[in-house]
């Protein structure tokens, strides 16, 4: 079973996760490591716990999840793995960057592109890809079945949901992916999302005003 770890880092408060097994391997998402003392922070719990990194996944591109992609190839040797449709992101993720006066180290390239209904297996546990796009063009989110979560980028929060004006973007497609990937999910679902607290699919299905599972009540 995976142990999930959340680290909130960034100026944006972005949830980087690693989900360990018993065999001490580990699964890396969204490293947004940004200021030093977080960097070095997280270096310290992986050696402390004798972490082996198995694979880096991004669930998008935006440079708040990225920042530490390059930092994760440096000291582990592992280089992300993305959806082809957020590669456009990532390749405008410097200019983000600068136009935040946020500079930061740039990605690496992707070692490999996931597809939904792809297969992101350690040891005995695994991950299922789900193409959830309209936060960007490119958000999956990993769904685990055998333990009921799903880790969703910035696709939906507790209450609220990913900014759809970013360019790729779009409100009608986050919704739709919410109703027909996410909702779809067992009720019971723990859901981590990009920023703020953990949540459930069930609760979000009743009291999620941006997005409800009926889009007739939807907030105006």
């Amino acid at each position: 079973m995976f142990e999930i770890r959340c680290f909130t880092v960034n100026p944006f408060q972005e949830n980087t996760y690693v989900l360990i097994n018993e065999k001490k391997q580990c699964i890396i998402i969204d490293p947004g490591f940004y200021y030093e003392e977080e960097r070095n922070g997280f270096l310290k719990f992986m050696a402390d716990n004798g972490l082996t990194v198995a694979r880096l996944l991004n669930t998008h591109c935006h440079l708040d999840h990225i920042f530490s992609n390059r930092l994760v190839q440096k000291m582990f040797g592992k280089a992300p793995e993305i959806h082809r449709l957020d590669q456009v992101v990532l390749d405008r993720s410097p200019q983000s960057g600068q136009m935040y006066n946020i500079p930061f180290e740039p990605s690496p390239a992707p070692v490999g592109y996931l597809e939904e209904g792809d297969k992101v297996v350690l040891g005995d546990d695994e991950l299922e890809v789900i193409l959830t796009p309209g936060h960007s063009p490119g958000s999956i989110s990993f769904y685990c079945a055998k333990q009921q979560f799903v880790i969703a980028g910035d696709v939906l929060f507790k209450q609220s949901v990913g900014r759809s004006d970013f360019p790729g973007g779009n409100f009608e497609t986050l919704a739709s992916s919410i109703r027909e990937k996410l909702y779809k999910l067992p009720d019971e679902t723990v859901v981590y999302s990009g920023h703020g607290p953990e949540t459930t699919i069930g609760f979000e299905k009743v009291h999620n005003p941006f997005v409800p599972e009926d889009p007739s009540t939807r907030l105006a």
